[in-house]
């Protein structure tokens, strides 16, 4: 059967999906992705898969990916971030016949992303990208898709999108922030290059951001033009978000943890999708939310929710007639509702107000922060700022580190291959060669080895002669006793 491709992909392949949830590290799991198709989500992404780590190690591969294979969870696509054509390919190889297409990751501005360069940090390679996309389109069985960040201009957003369909892209998943925009700074997506990418592309467009809730969606559809609408954390603070209805948390919460014990997932998922549910009821009970912090087993989890959910019974048998939600929120506590992040700015005015150092900004730092900004500094840098008046956070003072020349990570500073680890190995392993700087010794282990056999033939040989001599003399003893 032909592959289908663009609109009859999206049409006959991924069934005209308008609901998407997005690949979510830890989050997006079979659990996850089986409750969120029970209320109304039409496709989902797994989370995303190194390539390289995929490829070779086949514990990985059970545990995200075959393990986990279910037919409710259909169409599926997996997401792999990678930065080397032939990796990614025999990667994607591997995960075909257990989805409905692979994504390509090039949206992640986390740091990590950053270090492995792989995500939005391969946005200005567009040589490596091309090829990337050309090789998987002709070696894969399945679609090849894409999800990006844009740039801040909209006319090389475009350019960006339709290389990239031109490569053999079937699908774009358009995130309307910038690289640069997340956490504290991430802001408002840009609808607008959102829709100027689904007016020059041929292809189906996904739209990722600003998605609260159902009139979101529609929205977005209406304004955009895209085929379908993506949500992250929207999905996460409310599973039931494409049905457009808000529930009770502990219906939610109850609910998944019965999927969960039927397709078990690590611990830390459990919890962190908890956190997310239950996260405006937490800054009321903050006990609990210690509690669920600590605990360490399925059961334990079940328990604190069930605390959760009577406390919040409580709270609604003593509630007064004509009262409101405090904070600000549209609903009450324990109702599922969208989680607003608050700029770097309220961060710090929350911060200050609660009784902590004033402009220590709460969660996490920016990257883009300068020395003598004390206001843009994370806790634990005002800590050091304190205790070494003379330390600086300026990044353009921060070490550039030299690339490895076969996969762009970080070298090793005094490899001779001038490589990373890994790649060192490698080329140490097929040329016999020692790398110090790596503690590499394959050359001088092989010449150890080489040594011992030879040692080992020269003790033999000389067993041998020693055992010849005896015989030789045996045989000259029984001569002399019989001619005597």
């Amino acid at each position: 059967m032909p592959k289908l491709r663009g609109e009859a992909f999206w049409r006959e392949t991924l069934r005209s999906a308008h609901y998407v949830v997005a690949p979510m590290v830890d989050q997006s799991e079979l659990a996850w992705r089986l409750l969120s198709r029970r209320h109304g989500a039409q496709l989902c992404y797994t989370p995303m898969l190194h390539a390289q780590v995929f490829l070779r190690d086949a514990n990985y591969r059970r545990e995200n990916l075959y393990g986990e294979a279910c037919p409710e969870d259909r169409p599926l696509i997996v997401q792999f971030c990678a930065n080397d054509p032939e990796v990614f390919v025999q990667a994607a190889l591997l995960a075909q016949d257990y989805c409905d297409a692979i994504d390509l990751n090039l949206g992640c501005p986390q740091m990590i992303a950053k270090r492995g360069h792989y995500g939005a940090f391969l946005q200005e390679e567009w040589d490596l990208l091309q090829r990337m996309i050309l090789l998987a389109n002709e070696k894969l069985s399945v679609p090849i898709t894409c999800k990006i960040r844009v740039f801040p201009d909209i006319d090389k957003t475009v350019k960006y999108a339709q290389m990239l369909e031109k490569a053999g892209c079937q699908l774009l998943t358009v995130h309307g922030r910038t690289k640069e925009q997340k956490g504290p700074l991430a802001g408002v997506a840009s609808w607008e290059h959102i829709q100027a990418v689904r007016k020059a592309v041929n292809i189906p467009v996904f739209a990722n951001g600003n998605i609260q809730c159902l009139s979101d969606v529609e929205e977005c559809i209406r304004k955009t033009g895209v085929h379908g609408v993506m949500s992250a954390e929207g999905n996460l603070h409310n599973p039931a978000l494409f049905e457009g209805r808000n529930p009770l948390v502990w219906e939610m919460a109850e609910e998944y943890l019965e999927i969960v014990r039927k397709y078990p997932c690590p611990l830390s998922y459990v919890r962190a999708h908890l956190f997310k549910l239950w996260h405006h009821t937490l800054q009321v009970y903050h006990q609990l939310r210690e509690e669920l912090a600590k605990v360490k087993t399925l059961e334990g989890i079940v328990d604190v929710n069930r605390e959760l959910k009577l406390r919040c019974q409580e709270e609604i048998a003593n509630q007064k007639e004509g009262e409101k939600p405090k904070e600000g929120l549209p609903f009450f506590h324990w109702i599922c509702q969208p989680y607003i992040r608050p700029g770097p700015k309220e961060r710090c005015r929350k911060n200050g107000d609660s009784g902590t150092e004033k402009g220590v900004r709460g969660k996490r730092a920016l990257e883009e922060e300068e020395d003598g900004n004390s206001e843009l500094l994370s806790k634990n840098k005002q800590k050091k700022k304190l205790r070494n008046p003379n330390k600086s956070f300026d990044p353009s003072l921060k070490p550039k580190y030299a690339k490895c020349d076969q996969c762009g990570n970080p070298k090793g500073t005094k490899c001779v291959f001038n490589m990373c680890r890994g790649c060192c190995k490698k080329r140490a392993f097929k040329e016999v060669a020692d790398c110090p700087g790596h503690g590499l010794l394959f050359k001088t282990k092989y010449e150890k080895s080489l040594s011992w056999q030879h040692s080992q033939r020269g003790i033999q040989t000389s067993e041998i002669s020693q055992r010849g001599d005896a015989e030789v003399g045996e045989t000259a003893v029984l001569k002399e006793a019989r001619d005597s």
